[in-house]
């Protein structure tokens, strides 16, 4: 009960960044409109977001127990604030790439220290589970409202309407609620700290984690999902208002919906993986999720466009296809829970490092590649590539669920020969 104030603070940094990160689907819609810039350029904006959480996760993630988890976390909030403040003043192009590029490295830092107090603050493998599936069906609940809040800002009838700049005033309001809350929260990080250990042991303990077996099937894990997830989350809006022939704010409403969809499928996992194991809850949502594509993309052929189309009398397909973020939801904290929870806490810093650092370049992966295949094919073949992907994932977790359950002797080893 004592964590309840540390705890809310975390809810409200990921529920922050949820709607920043996520932003980049509507933000790549509205560049195109504003500034005429195509969808392969637009498309940089996944990569000037990922690339510096993953390379700001590479370098830092060894280093923050040292810096302090709190600490981090509070410059991450200073810096989302500023920039956010700064947006409505935007002037071109380049000032998308500069905002995703701070939200970016914030981000490394949030996440990082995030995933590192749930060790801290959690009692058990079951506490620590329950967590993070919370922690990120809140992100999820982030990622439906921010897009309901862009659709609200946005005229359809005027292209060349700045008037969702608005918005980042709001998030800039919110980034500064969440460092005020965080600083008056208290956090104990002593167990994370190894007394005498120096920089460079911390971050060869990182490296040495790389060559475990379940780690390296662990990241391509992660890295795939992360493509698939993103590929679909960032392209949602373009998606519906290019091939379904929807309205610009009626596809960033589609994008709320889809991260409903996340969120019910999040908080529903943290009931049913209590009664069944994780690899046959993951295995089923993979088998539905390809069942969902290959039924619904076909239902996207020979939609006409129609100034009076909404809700009431969209495409059938526009009601299908967001249902598949349900049983896409529950693989990404699983298996995160899986991998942390299988690790002494001290480690969880350099472990949640590398996490973020292959989900970043997993997300900027699959929307350039989407992106891509958006302007050079369709956006039917672009999701439909979505498939390879998910059965690669399919045998990589079938593989993890084994090394699982071997890999006490292989993380007692790493433990001693890292210290």
């Amino acid at each position: 009960m004592q964590n309840w104030k540390i705890k809310l603070s975390l809810y409200l940094n990921y529920f922050v960044f949820a709607i920043l990160l996520n932003s980049v689907g509507a933000v790549i819609l509205q560049v195109q409109r504003n500034f005429d810039v195509t969808k392969s350029d637009a498309s940089v904006l996944e990569g000037f977001k990922d690339l510096p959480i993953a390379i700001c996760s590479f370098l830092l993630a060894s280093f923050l127990p040292k810096i302090g988890y709190k600490k981090a976390m509070l410059v991450a909030l200073a810096l989302v604030s500023i920039i956010s403040f700064t947006i409505p003043y935007a002037s071109g192009f380049w000032h998308f790439k500069l905002l995703f590029l701070v939200v970016g490295i914030s981000f490394a830092l949030i996440k990082i220290s995030v995933f590192a107090t749930i060790g801290l603050i959690t009692e058990d493998i079951k506490e620590h589970s329950s967590f993070m599936g919370l922690l990120e069906g809140t992100f999820m609940i982030g990622v439906l409202l921010g897009n309901i809040l862009f659709s609200l800002f946005i005229d359809n009838d005027n292209p060349k309407s700045e008037t969702w700049l608005s918005v980042y005033w709001i998030l800039g309001g919110l980034s500064s609620i969440a460092f005020l809350l965080l600083m008056s929260a208290k956090l104990d990080e002593s167990d994370a700290k190894i007394e005498g250990s120096s920089l460079s042991n911390d971050f060869l303990a990182m490296i040495r984690l790389i060559i475990l077996p379940l780690v390296i099937v662990f990241i391509i894990s992660i890295f795939l999902f992360v493509l698939i997830e993103q590929s679909f989350q960032t392209w949602t809006p373009t998606f519906y208002k290019d091939i379904l022939k929807v309205p610009a704010s009626m596809g960033i409403q589609a994008g709320a919906i889809l991260a409903g969809a996340f969120a019910i499928g999040r908080f529903a996992s943290g009931v049913i993986l209590r009664r069944f194991s994780w690899i046959l809850v993951l295995s089923v949502c993979l088998a539905i999720c390809a069942s969902l594509v290959l039924l619904t993309l076909p239902l996207t052929q020979g939609i006409v466009a129609s100034p009076d189309t909404n809700w009431t009398n969209a495409p059938i397909v526009a009601y299908i296809f967001p249902i598949m973020g349900i049983f896409l939801a529950p693989i990404y904290p699983t298996i995160n829970s899986v991998i942390l929870s299988s690790l002494p806490k001290h480690l969880h810093s350099p472990m949640s490092g590398l996490i973020v650092v292959f989900s970043a370049l997993g997300g900027t992966t699959g929307s350039i590649i989407t992106g891509h295949v958006f302007d050079a094919f369709t956006g039917q073949t672009a999701f439909y590539l979505s498939l390879i992907p998910m059965g690669i994932l399919m045998v990589c977790l079938f593989i993890l669920n084994s090394l699982q359950k071997k890999s006490n002797a292989e993380i007692s080893f790493t433990n001693t020969a890292g210290h």
